[in-house]
């Protein structure tokens, strides 16, 4: 067991816990603002727009994200299948409180920096 499903097993109600856990993962922000530039796009596209991210590392945070509601997967009955992937009602209604936050950072950014040199200093 992994240290997410260990601490979605004992806080599984826990909005804090479960928001942040998305919040605070990079490849889930990174994927859910491909998605807000570029409507839907295929696996290989996002692969290409998060050229760090590895194949098992997009497949993994693309199934939390489907699972959370936050993006919706659509396969086509085309040979070879075509899979798209886009932003929800959720999903897109969580970027903003996000963009207010990252927002927030940039502003105060320099202030926590000093705060943290001083606080080191004592």
């Amino acid at each position: 067991m992994n240290r997410n499903e260990v601490r979605d097993a004992l806080y599984p109600n826990c909005p804090v816990r479960n928001v942040l856990s998305r919040v605070g993962d990079k490849w889930s922000m990174l994927v859910l603002f491909t998605l807000e530039n570029n409507r839907c796009q295929r696996f290989k596209e996002l692969q290409r727009n998060i050229p760090d991210i590895s194949q098992k590392m997009l497949t993994t945070t693309l199934k939390m994200l489907e699972g959370d509601g936050l993006i919706h997967r659509e396969v086509f009955p085309e040979v070879p299948p075509r899979v798209e992937y886009s932003l929800t009602e959720k999903g897109k209604s969580l970027l903003p409180l996000i963009d207010n936050l990252l927002s927030w950072a940039s502003e105060n950014m320099d202030d926590i920096i000093e705060s943290r040199r001083q606080y080191l200093l004592k």
